[in-house]
């Protein structure tokens, strides 16, 4: 068995200054929260990260599976089993560690091939992922030919399956961040940026937009998805409540009306690339993530509402330029 790198800044640094973003990791480790690793559960998924086995594999990032593929003796793999049970719940994905299928709430997948077709041609272009989770469309970006990808995220647990999937799927030019988006510093030279499922989450989704702007690069593309209402350009739903058993949802415009929103912002070219309503097949319980999911969300006798009446979870995949 390797060394793991820790749950602690020091391995996060050594991360970062042997990544295509060396120029600016003591600036990103600067912006760290003073709490960000004194999660109750850091030792823990620190332990589990240090009893991963110590293979060499054929690591498959392009694929819609992120795969490593290796093989293992039985009791090995029992053993890694337990430690990737360790960092449960497991939201992004699917993955293949070994002989391991880790599938996931999200059927990340599937939204990942609404959105490529839409994108920029990645080969050699650096990547923002705002709240990217555990990194799974930060590997796809890379995986794309992406030349180097940051991605920003505040949970531990998913920084945890981050350094997990790359121990497995080593790639040099993908880092991830361990803190909130608001706290990265000034860097304004992405080529794309991703903010996926995050919009909605944001008290003030227009600072979102403005923040978000100012990452690119000029020519720059911003690829947005969150959660809409049918309607006009006028057209805002504000949960009183909850949503979809949600605390944290607080604005769902039309698609129409987020395109008004991107132009108040200073994008140019905002069009809507995909609306898809999210299935029970896409956003499920599974082994790897065995609490409640999209199913407990509806309505059991319509499930084109949510519990609480609201209209079920409708996404729209927007994309723009600086």
């Amino acid at each position: 068995m390797r060394e793991c790198p820790p749950l602690e800044v020091a391995g996060l640094h050594a991360r970062l200054r042997s990544s295509p973003f060396a120029s600016h990791a003591d600036a990103l480790v600067d912006a760290l929260d003073a709490q960000a690793f004194a999660h109750g559960d850091a030792r823990r998924w620190a332990d589990a990260l240090a009893a991963l086995p110590d293979v060499v594999t054929k690591a498959m990032p392009d694929q819609d599976t992120i795969t490593a593929q290796f093989d293992l003796p039985a009791d090995d793999t029992e053993l890694m089993n337990a430690a990737l049970g360790e960092m449960r719940p497991w939201r992004k994905g699917p993955f293949v560690f070994g002989p391991t299928f880790v599938d996931t709430e999200w059927r990340s997948d599937w939204k990942w091939q609404r959105v490529a077709p839409a994108l920029a041609p990645l080969a050699g272009r650096r990547v923002l992922d705002v709240g990217g989770g555990n990194g799974y469309f930060s590997m796809r970006c890379a995986g794309a030919g992406a030349s180097a990808v940051l991605n920003v995220d505040p949970t531990l647990l998913f920084y945890a399956q981050f350094l997990t999937a790359m121990h497995f799927v080593p790639l040099d030019n993908v880092c991830m961040l361990p803190t909130t988006f608001e706290r990265l510093p000034e860097m304004d030279d992405f080529d794309t940026v991703l903010s996926m499922g995050v919009l909605y989450h944001r008290r003030s989704p227009l600072d979102h937009l403005a923040d978000l702007y100012k990452r690119l690069r000029p020519g720059g593309q911003l690829v947005l998805e969150t959660l809409v209402i049918k309607g006009d350009d006028q057209a805002v739903f504000v949960p009183q409540g909850r949503y979809a058993r949600m605390r944290n949802v607080f604005f769902l415009p039309s698609a129409h009306a987020l395109k008004v929103w991107l132009g108040r912002c200073g994008f140019h070219h905002a069009r809507v690339v995909d609306i898809t309503a999210t299935t029970v097949e896409e956003q499920r319980s599974t082994q790897w993530m065995p609490f409640e999911s999209l199913t407990q969300c509806l309505d059991t006798d319509d499930p084109r509402l949510t519990v609480e009446g609201h209209p079920a979870p409708l996404r729209a995949v927007i994309v723009a330029e600086r």
